[in-house]
């Protein structure tokens, strides 16, 4: 009886730990809103072309922007949370030829206004700035032009009262401005890499893409953080006119540093700013008066986290891991400061062609955002067929 014993034991806790890797997220209310199976003639985004790499919410809507395997254009479309389905796309080789990728993130400017950056198809091509408004007629874009010749827009962030457009490019690094109502942009090269940091850079096999901060964000000062190699994070503010670098660095592993760089930004409803670290997948909270960084920790034991939204009730959700295994769903409450690791979210989608549904599952999520009134989590899948899954933030 011993050895059966021992061997059903041994079982059980097989079983237990295969139910402890592979738990779902799927919380009542959740859906995925179908943007890319071309099973109807309804308007889909093509594969290749359809991975979600920035993305906002603007009233009833969530906004888009992909990126493309190299040779392809990306897409701008929107999806109506409250008909759960894609109402309008827009191809941006109709209004700019030549570009691959809308991955900037969205910087929100007023009365619902969206601006993003866009990366060129070829080394060497120039990215442009985009204005952007979704209303009832569909997706309006606007060619704002090319910020800086021969490079692209990697990064980007809008203020609201200053009229103007907080940009990264790439592959130089470089933070600059540009004035919505002149159209002038201002640079700044302290940002950029050094010669002796390339050549660090270089040695672990990075490229820009790897080390450039892939986000930035404004807090409620009016003031611009990001990150700049290596493993530092700057401030730029309007008033001045200036880029500081602070003295507090990105949370590290020992060995890994160089891999540091911001991977998204969240503004809590205290001011206080959340940022994921991308080399080892550490959160942290940055104090934006004091640049003080603190080290929160990892959510799950893989790099990256690629997106964060705060909900209406406080809770601070978060997206982490990625390729070579899936992406973990996680959220983190910042008065007892805890994470409960989600697992993988698996989410309802009906759609033309599978009206009884079937249950999606989100391997990797490149973005997320938060609906205005915070009750909507939305997550964007970067794979070859992408959608958009959604779920209600906990109350």
């Amino acid at each position: 009886m011993k050895p059966l014993l021992i061997g059903l034991l041994v079982l059980v806790a097989i079983a237990v730990a295969l139910h402890g890797e592979y738990v779902f997220f799927t919380p009542k209310g959740s859906f995925t809103a179908e943007v890319s199976l071309e099973n109807s003639a309804l308007p889909r985004l093509p594969i290749y072309r359809n991975a979600i790499t920035s993305l906002e919410v603007v009233g009833a809507y969530a906004v888009g922007g992909t990126s493309s395997r190299p040779g392809l254009s990306p897409y701008l479309f929107a999806v109506s949370l409250s008909t759960r389905k894609l109402e309008f796309v827009r191809d941006l080789n109709e209004l700019i030829p030549g570009q691959r990728a809308i991955q900037s993130g969205f910087g929100r400017g007023q009365q619902g206004v969206l601006f993003a950056g866009t990366m060129p198809d070829q080394a060497g091509g120039s990215g442009h700035l985009l204005q952007i408004r979704v209303g009832k007629e569909g997706i309006e874009a606007v060619d704002l032009g090319t910020p800086i010749k021969g490079e692209g827009v990697f990064a980007l962030a809008a203020s609201r009262g200053r009229e103007e457009l907080y940009g990264i490019a790439h592959p130089s690094g470089r933070f600059f401005v540009h004035e919505l109502r002149t159209s002038r942009t201002q640079v700044f090269p302290e940002t950029a890499a050094s010669r002796k940091q390339l050549e660090l850079l270089a040695n672990y096999a990075l490229t820009p893409s790897d080390f450039l901060t892939r986000r930035l964000v404004v807090d409620r000062e009016g003031r611009v953080f990001g990150s700049m190699p290596v493993n530092r994070l700057f401030r730029f503010d309007p008033g001045s006119r200036r880029v500081d670098v602070l003295s507090d660095e990105l949370p590290e592993v020992w060995g890994r540093r160089p891999l540091g760089r911001v991977d998204a930004w969240a503004q809590g409803p205290d001011g206080m700013l959340y940022g994921g670290n991308a080399g080892d997948g550490q959160l942290f909270r940055l104090d934006p008066n004091t640049g003080r960084v603190t080290n929160l920790g990892k959510p799950i034991m893989m790099p990256r986290i690629k997106g964060l939204a705060f909900g209406a009730d406080g809770t601070l959700y978060g997206v982490a891991g990625g390729e070579p295994g899936y992406t973990h769903l996680f959220r983190y409450d910042p008065a007892d400061r805890g994470f409960v690791d989600l697992g993988n979210p698996r989410f309802p989608m009906t759609a033309p062609g599978i009206e009884q549904g079937i249950a999606w599952r989100g391997f990797q999520i490149g973005s997320m955002a938060a609906s205005e009134d915070g009750k909507w989590i939305v997550l964007g899948e970067e794979e070859a067929l992408s959608h958009l899954m959604v779920f209600p933030a906990l109350e």
